[in-house]
């Protein structure tokens, strides 16, 4: 019996430290897709709780047919959908303007200089991210922090595996052709 089926049949049999451990092991997950999403701070830890509560409450009904990091994530994902849906946000346009951090990697070896350029680099490739449409945010975030497959994100954001392909890929072009831009101008300021 696998870790995830072990912390469900110990949550549904009442065990509170194993629900505890099923949001210790998928916060890091729901965090991402609602701080990706929503951008509002005040409303980013009330969705975070709402999305545990939902599972809690449907955690009977999981049959793992899928990974359970991919049924949570999906009701993350939809938890945020209802939000921006009540607040009528629009889901495709530049949504963003609140500032985050990219996670880094420490490195004894590298010298503070480099720590203070890739900090530059993860804080500029945040902003630009955090200007693209939610859905182009929300894949990003799925494949490249979370390393979700095609078939994971396609369950989570219910979007054909085409679909998905297809964001991805213009999602990582505005990225590009927007840091070209930017990395253009800046040389040609100094």
């Amino acid at each position: 019996m696998t870790d995830d089926k072990l912390a469900v049949k110990r949550t549904l049999a009442g065990n509170k430290k194993a629900f505890e451990s099923i949001i210790e092991k998928h916060q890091r997950l729901v965090s991402h897709i609602v701080f990706r999403m929503i951008q509002n701070p005040a409303d980013r830890e009330d969705i975070c709780q709402d999305v545990f509560l939902k599972v809690y409450e449907n955690l009977g009904g999981f049959q793992f047919e899928s990974k359970l990091s991919t049924w949570i994530a999906k009701i993350a994902y939809n938890t945020c959908l209802n939000y921006l849906e009540k607040k009528r946000v629009p889901l495709f346009d530049d949504l963003s303007t609140e500032h985050g951090t990219l996670e880094t990697v420490s490195d004894c070896s590298i010298r503070p200089d480099q720590i203070v350029e890739g900090r530059e680099v993860s804080s500029l490739l945040q902003n630009e991210i955090e200007k693209m449409p939610v859905h182009y945010q929300t894949i990003l975030t799925l494949y490249h922090l979370e390393q979700m497959s095609y078939r994971e994100i396609e369950e989570t954001m219910q979007l054909p595996e085409g679909t998905v392909k297809s964001y991805l890929f213009r999602a990582r072009r505005l990225l590009k052709n927007r840091l070209m831009a930017k990395f253009k101008r800046e040389d040609l300021c100094h």
